[in-house]
């Protein structure tokens, strides 16, 4: 039941961003050239799963989508604000698909099961 409630919550957030990202009439182009920027995070998996899995989580909590969006609105920084939508709506995506936070152990083995 708990992944469940954690996919529907992944669900929200896409939509509250996808809704968020059209009110403020951002390029579309953009978005679908950055919704998988934070993917690139897993190129630290070259090295081994400890560092790639840090690196991945880093890249695939709400933390820094968050920042983004606070500086965002804080500066009037249309650009800050548009990564930070953007960035929330790739976590949320992933959520709702059932990838989640990686374990040290393999990159398969995530916080919301083995993918």
């Amino acid at each position: 039941m708990n992944k469940i409630f954690l996919k529907l919550e992944g669900f929200a957030v896409l939509i509250l961003s996808l809704y968020f990202y059209q009110y403020y009439q951002f390029s579309w182009v953009l978005f679908f050239i950055l919704i998988f920027a934070p993917d690139i995070s897993m190129i630290g998996y070259f090295l081994d799963n400890k560092i790639g899995a840090l690196i991945y989580n880093i890249f695939h909590t709400y933390i820094i989508s968050i920042l983004f969006i606070f500086f965002g609105l804080l500066l009037t920084s249309e650009t800050l604000l548009a990564i930070g939508i953007i960035w929330s709506a790739h976590i949320g995506m992933d959520r709702m698909i059932g990838y989640g936070l990686k374990y040290s152990t393999s990159f398969k083995d995530t916080h919301l099961n083995r993918i």
